[in-house]
C-alpha cells in the first residue's frame, strides 16, 4: 500500500480542491489542520498545530510526501520551519509548497514571510518543489464583496492576474504526484485586469450599483504594484478559466 500524502491546510480553499484529486489518483491522504475533521475512505483528518508544533511530528510520521498549503498573512516562515523539522525526522522524500507570484519582488512584510518559507523548504536538505500562484478568483471575489459593501468603493490602481482555484489544484496534484522539481513556472490566470475592471465585473454580475473612487497606493509597495511586480507575463503556466466565467458560475447563477 502506498504511504499517505500529508496535506497541511487541507481544509482551506485549495486543500478542499486538491485533496480529492490525490485520493482519486490512488494515494491515501492525511489532512493536517488545527481543528481536525471527519475522516472518510481515503482521507484521514488529524489535528496538529504548525504554530506551536503540537501534534506535527505524529502527523508527518509514515508519510513520504508533504503538500504544504497552510498559511496566511503572517507567520508562514515559522510554519515552514516547524514542518521542515518534522519532515527531516520522518525522512520525507518530497516537500511541495504553494507560494505567491511576486514573493521575491514585492516589498511587503507578508510577502517576505512567503519568500522565507520558500527558502526554508529549498534549504531543508530534502527534495522539494515550489509553485508560485497568482491570486485565486475566490480571493478576488472576497475582496470585491467586502469593498462593494461600502457606499463608495475605493479602486486601488492595481493589476491582477487571478487564476481559478481548480486549475491551481490540478497543477499541485500533478506536482505532488511527480518527482521533485525545484522552483517551477508560476501559474497565473489568462487575463490581466485592473481592480476597476474586476470590481465592475462583480457589480454587473451581482446586479449591484455603487459609486467608485480611484485611489493611489503610496510608497514602495504602490510603485512595485504599478510596475507589475505581482505579475508574471512570460514563462508561466497559464490557466484558461476567466474571471467572467467564474463570476457567471459563482455569482450570476446564485442570483
Amino acid at each position: 500500500m502506498n504511504p499517505p500524502i500529508l496535506v497541511t491546510g487541507g481544509t482551506g480553499t485549495l486543500g478542499r480542491l486538491v485533496t480529492p484529486l490525490l485520493r482519486d489518483a490512488g494515494r491515501p491522504v492525511r489532512v493536517l489542520s488545527r481543528r481536525g475533521g471527519h475522516s472518510v475512505p481515503g482521507i484521514e483528518h488529524v489535528r496538529a498545530d504548525l504554530r506551536t508544533g503540537e501534534g506535527v511530528e505524529r502527523a508527518v510520521r509514515g508519510v513520504d510526501t508533504v503538500l504544504h498549503l497552510a498559511g496566511g498573512q503572517q507567520g508562514d516562515d515559522t510554519l515552514a520551519r516547524t514542518l521542515v523539522d518534522a519532515a527531516r525526522q520522518a525522512d520525507v522524500r518530497h516537500l511541495v509548497l504553494v507560494s505567491v507570484v511576486g514573493a521575491d519582488r514585492l516589498p511587503l512584510a507578508w510577502m517576505r514571510t512567503k519568500l522565507h518559507a520558500e527558502e526554508t523548504i529549498g534549504g531543508s536538505g530534502l527534495p522539494w518543489t515550489v509553485l508560485r500562484a497568482a491570486q485565486l478568483h475566490d480571493l478576488v471575489l472576497t475582496m470585491a464583496q467586502k469593498l462593494t459593501a461600502l457606499p463608495v468603493v475605493p479602486l486601488p490602481g492595481l493589476r491582477l492576474q487571478s487564476v481559478d482555484g481548480r486549475e491551481v489544484a490540478d497543477r499541485l496534484a500533478e506536482l505532488t504526484l511527480g518527482t521533485p522539481a525545484g522552483l517551477v513556472p508560476d501559474i497565473v490566470g489568462p487575463q490581466v485586469h485592473t481592480t476597476g475592471e474586476l470590481i465592475r465585473g462583480y457589480l454587473r454580475a451581482s446586479g449591484k450599483r455603487r459609486l467608485t473612487l480611484p485611489v493611489r497606493l503610496p510608497g514602495k509597495a504602490g510603485r512595485a504594484y504599478r510596475d507589475g511586480a505581482n505579475l508574471t507575463l512570460r514563462d508561466a503556466t497559464v490557466g484558461t478559466r476567466t474571471w467572467e466565467a467564474f463570476l457567471a458560475e459563482r455569482v450570476v447563477a446564485a442570483r
